[in-house]
């Protein structure tokens, strides 16, 4: 990268399941940031690096802003809000094919009060019919005074190029804000916990995965592997078994799929142990929320 003259910060803004994990992932050309067909998967501001010839973008993953009765969705909710505050530029994103109004409506209102540049990504238009694209550009047209409107489908790369064009072009004339070869500042602990949470909630159903939090206990670097012990927070009795599983099976397939993940982003055998524990109320708990990095 040479002659660089923009960089700064973006802020992914949009509903729970918008799309904005996976856009944070594709453009950064793997995989930092938990995905999942539910919603409210993502729980923290996720930075990721991208270097283009002229521009270093900065962006900030945050979770899906929704109306929060728990303590631990308001929580979830701020993290999202004041994102916009500490920005350059937001990048707002809609799933075109299945809408969240009263998300939507939220984050419309706080553009109004937030006075920074939006730009407004169209999101998953390969699962919608093209005339309901174009009649929601119309429609955004005129809600906001959006910098840019761009239709995309962050899962299958179209026109992330051209998204990525109108977010550096609006961004401000400054140097790299990170060295060249950092694309995140997350530490490895903290991928080994998002990744074991991700399996819960892509192999667990129901309300288990919103009432589950991971610690990761022990990261203890061997000669031929690394050694991870981590636990997995339940509210309930009853959650544990639905984890744990028949004969232990269900946290097994947890456990497997997520060492693969593990040892493919360190680069090194792994070996992972996983614990099941009851933390009563812990959603609700600020001492609690503290503990677990919430």
């Amino acid at each position: 990268m040479s002659e660089i003259s923009r960089s700064g910060f973006v802020g992914i803004i949009g509903a729970p399941n918008a799309g904005k994990s996976t856009l944070l992932n594709q453009v950064l050309g793997q995989k930092i940031s938990i995905t999942s067909s539910k919603p409210q998967t993502t729980r923290d501001r996720i930075l990721g690096i991208v270097n283009r010839p002229h521009a270093q973008i900065v962006f900030l993953d945050t979770p899906g802003i929704h109306k929060s009765t728990t303590l631990l969705n308001q929580r979830i909710v701020e993290q999202a809000v004041q994102a916009m505050d500490d920005v350059d530029l937001i990048l707002f994103m809609v799933d075109a094919a299945s809408r969240n109004y009263a998300s939507e409506k939220i984050i419309l209102k706080r553009f109004e009060t937030v006075r920074k540049p939006v730009i407004l990504a169209l999101n998953k238009i390969d699962l919608a019919p093209k005339s309901a694209v174009y009649e929601q550009v119309e429609m955004f047209r005129h809600l906001f005074g959006f910098e840019a409107i761009v239709p995309v489908s962050a899962r299958k790369n179209v026109q992330v190029d051209l998204l990525l064009d109108e977010v550096e072009s609006r961004l401000p004339e400054g140097p790299p804000l990170y060295p060249e070869d950092t694309f995140t500042d997350i530490s490895e602990k903290y991928m080994v916990s998002e990744i074991i949470r991700e399996k819960v909630f892509r192999l667990t159903g129901m309300e288990v995965p919103y009432s589950s939090a991971v610690t990761v206990d022990a990261f203890e670097v061997e000669k031929k592997l690394i050694v991870i012990h981590a636990s997995i927070h339940l509210v309930r009795d009853s959650q544990k078994g639905i984890i744990i599983g028949k004969n232990g099976s269900m946290l097994k397939r947890i456990g497997s799929s997520a060492r693969t993940d593990i040892e493919e982003m360190l680069g090194t055998k792994v070996l992972l142990k996983l614990f099941v524990k009851v933390t009563r109320d812990w959603v609700s708990s600020e001492r609690r929320l503290s503990e677990f990095g919430y």
